[in-house]
């Protein structure tokens, strides 16, 4: 007699990134309007916060506070403080307690895990027991903005973003076949390294009374293609021409600086990270118009994760068969 074939386990991993993490929210409204359900979700940072609402079965009356969310309401979560991080991160723990979840991983309706930073040896953990509270504020622990998380086992834990930012990895060690993973860094340097925009400055009135320098005597045309390829890749003017002044920059504040770097180490981790341990499935939303504390900007997250995610369901069906 021939033996059933199982069903794949589906495993999904949300990836970190502050405020485009609400994108998650679209990508699991189009994985359930199309019957497409995990068996196992599991996330880091922000995607720990709405992967634990989605396991709890509170994705809806979650989406909706998420919604409601204006820049008063994020402000008034914002508990400061003095040592370790900007933020205690206490308001929003207890905010999530009342309102969403609060019970043991091990009870969670969906298998759960999240991940964080061991902050004295740098080790990446995986939180799959206790409370999935505590899991939250332990993966959601951004440095510099919410204090470190103490363990009862005395380690002190910080964002998983820190060390793996998508994790794909986790979702297979708890039994995935398959693994769509939600990358919401792919584009991030598209908003911070655009290159300086320079202008020519107007020449002085009496500049424009006097002669006009002879004209240069006209180049072979090998060396004319030369030098223009040469202009194009250093950006160099033309020979006589006035030189260019750049704009100037804008000093970034302390905090910009600090989650600058944190984007472009999280973006080069994770590509790393997955070529090793390449996911079935990437999503990929289009979010580098979003700021770290752009959380009331719910809308154009939710739709560029839903426009991500049904962009992506052709290749998840070629996988589920």
């Amino acid at each position: 007699m021939a033996l059933a074939r199982r069903a794949p386990r589906l495993g999904l991993a949300l990836g970190s990134g502050s405020a485009r993490g609400w994108a998650h929210i679209g990508v699991l409204q189009v994985l359930d309007e199309e019957g497409i359900r995990p068996d196992i979700v599991c996330g880091s940072s922000i995607g720990a916060l709405v992967g634990a609402a989605y396991a709890a079965g509170e994705l809806q009356r979650f989406t909706e506070w998420v919604q409601g969310l204006g820049m008063r309401d994020v402000f008034g979560f914002m508990d400061f403080n003095i040592t370790g991080g900007m933020l205690k991160g206490e308001k929003l723990i207890a905010f999530w307690r009342r309102n969403f979840a609060d019970f043991d991983i091990d009870r969670s309706p969906m298998p759960f895990g999240a991940v964080a930073t061991d902050l004295h040896s740098g080790a990446e953990v995986w939180l799959r027991h206790g409370s999935i509270a505590d899991a939250v504020r332990a993966s959601i622990a951004l440095p510099g903005l919410f204090t470190p998380v103490m363990r009862d086992d005395g380690r002190l834990l910080v964002d998983g973003g820190l060390v793996n930012p998508v994790p794909a990895s986790l979702a297979r060690a708890m039994g995935a076949d398959i693994v769509i993973a939600v990358d919401l860094n792919s584009d991030i340097l598209h908003r911070h390294m655009r290159p300086l925009a320079v202008v020519r400055e107007a020449p002085a009135p009496e500049a424009l009374e006097a002669d006009p320098p002879a004209a240069p005597e006209p180049m072979p045309e090998p060396a004319r293609n030369a030098d223009w390829v040469r202009r194009l890749k250093f950006w160099t003017p033309d020979a006589g021409a006035a030189a260019p002044v750049a704009r100037p920059v804008p000093v970034p504040s302390v905090l910009d600086v600090v989650m600058t770097s944190v984007n472009i180490m999280q973006m080069r981790i994770t590509r790393s990270r997955m070529a090793g341990d390449p996911p079935e499935v990437v999503v990929a939303p289009s979010l580098a118009n979003l700021g770290l504390l752009d959380f009331h900007r719910s809308g154009e997250a939710i739709a560029e994760g839903r426009r991500a995610a049904q962009a992506s369901l052709p290749q998840l069906r070629r996988f589920m068969g």
